[in-house]
Formats: structure tokens, C-alpha cells, sequence
């Protein structure tokens, strides 16, 4: 189950991603979808009003966000509010994403994170014993959902040596239009550009950001069910969800526990 052809490996040696089509059923997905329905309808917002940004990355200092590795936590986008400090919109329209351990907690992300396919894919990758650090259930808002910046997961989950694999599950079809995936075909094989990470006085990048020409990034359109595979060191963005159409997608982190050391300023 999931193990990779020598195709499949070779062009996910050679581009740094990987689609692989129809990974996941329609029930799968349904189940994942309605289970999200369900918490978001019993969240209340007036509860917190964290707001995700890979801009702005202060917002990451707050205690709500470091908790939400080992919970089920509520993020906003930021376009979200007035400026009365209202939701603008219903909350189900309003939400960034919902994180960081849904693998955990919920059985219905539970089953498909430690799925045979997945596990048999992570192993087909030269994985030993590998470990899901963080999950994410992404909404990228019709209209308001907000650009992800070129970045790196290695920069955010590192270990020596950098093991960290991307697994990014569409569970609407992902367009150019509502905000899919783009990146840089082959940009992982020039290394890590710069580590986040965390001290006394907060989080923070080692150095700036490079400037990427927007030329060189491709779009990654998906139907629901395809996942993505993405090597830790691929450049990749998306931009604002500027349709009517919601692309919500499922994002798993997994690192290798053998052989490698997890940092401990992650």
C-alpha cells in the first residue's frame, strides 16, 4: 500500500514534489470534511482571535499558538475582522486553519494519518520510523484567504540531517483561481536557505528571506483526493484565494526518528 514506482521516485528525486492521483476516496474525504464541520460549529471565536500569518511572524509568539502543538486550535485569517475587532463573516468563512495536532486527537484524521498507504509511501521514501510533528486542516477562504510566501518546511521542522517531508492532501480540486500550490521545480536539491526558530525572546528566521524570481514557480492544480508530496527543501507559495470557491486541503509534517536528531529551538 502507497509504496512509490521507480518513476514516481525518480521525478520526486529529480522536481522535489509529487502528485499522486486519487490517494485518497471520497469517503475518506467526506469523513475529514464533516468531522470539521462538526468542531468548527462548536468553536467559539470569541474565544481567542489568533491569526495566522507567515508575514506578520509575531503573531506565531502567543501562547495559544505554541499550545496548539499537542491540541486542536483555531486560527484566523487576517482579513477576517473589522475594524470594530468583529468577524466580518461567519466564522466557518473566517478560519485559516485548524492545527497542529488533528492526527492525534481525531479519529477521523487520525485513520488516514497513520493509514498503511501513508506509512507505506513514507517508507518507500527510505524513512525508518517516521513521526507526524504537525497536522493542519487548511481552508484558503473564498476571497479571503491569504498568501502562504515562498518558503521551505525544513525551516520550520528541522533535524540533523534535514528529514522533513511535506504530505499535502487536497481535499477540494486546488486551481490557479482558489489558491493552489506553486513551486520551483528542482529548487530542493540548493539546500536550506534560512532555519525559524525559537529563543528567549521569541521566533524568529536566522536571516532573510532570498527574493525568488515568480517566473520559475509552477502551479500544482490538483482534483480532491491527489496528494502532494513535498521534499523539505522545495521552495514553495500560494497566493490569495481570490474566487468564490473555497480549497481546503489536509497538511501533515513528518520527520525520520532514526538516525537524525530533532532540533531542540524548533
Amino acid at each position: 500500500m502507497g509504496l512509490l514506482t521507480p518513476d514516481q521516485l525518480e521525478s520526486f528525486n529529480s522536481q522535489g514534489y509529487l502528485v499522486i492521483e486519487s490517494f485518497s476516496s471520497k469517503d475518506e474525504i467526506d469523513s475529514m470534511v464533516k468531522r470539521m464541520e462538526q468542531l468548527v460549529d462548536q468553536f467559539d471565536p470569541s474565544s481567542t482571535a489568533s491569526i495566522f500569518s507567515t508575514k506578520n511572524q509575531q503573531q506565531l509568539t502567543d501562547d495559544y499558538f505554541f499550545e496548539s502543538a499537542e491540541n486542536i486550535s483555531f486560527f484566523f485569517e487576517e482579513k477576517a475582522f473589522g475594524d470594530d475587532g468583529n468577524l466580518k463573516q461567519p466564522k466557518q468563512l473566517s478560519l485559516n486553519k485548524v492545527g497542529h495536532a488533528l492526527h492525534e486527537i481525531e479519529p477521523a484524521f487520525k485513520k488516514f494519518s497513520s493509514s498503511e498507504k501513508a506509512s507505506g509511501l513514507m517508507s518507500s521514501l527510505g524513512y525508518k520510523r517516521p513521526v507526524i510533528m504537525q497536522s493542519m486542516y487548511i481552508f484558503k477562504q473564498p476571497g479571503i484567504g491569504g498568501e502562504v510566501v515562498p518558503h521551505q518546511d525544513n525551516s520550520f521542522i528541522y533535524t540533523e540531517p534535514q528529514t522533513c517531508t511535506g504530505l499535502w492532501l487536497a481535499l477540494e480540486d486546488a486551481t490557479i483561481l482558489n489558491g493552489c500550490l506553486w513551486a520551483i521545480p528542482g529548487s530542493h536539491k540548493n539546500g536550506l536557505v534560512r532555519k525559524f526558530f525559537r529563543d528567549e525572546d521569541g521566533v524568529k528566521f536566522d536571516r532573510p528571506s532570498p527574493s525568488y524570481d515568480q517566473k520559475d514557480f509552477v502551479p500544482i492544480e490538483v482534483k480532491a483526493g491527489s496528494l502532494v508530496v513535498i521534499h523539505g527543501n522545495l521552495i514553495h507559495q500560494s497566493f490569495e484565494n481570490q474566487s468564490t470557491k473555497s480549497r481546503h486541503a489536509y497538511s501533515l509534517h513528518v520527520v525520520d526518528t532514526v538516525g537524525c536528531k530533532w532540533a531542540a529551538e524548533n
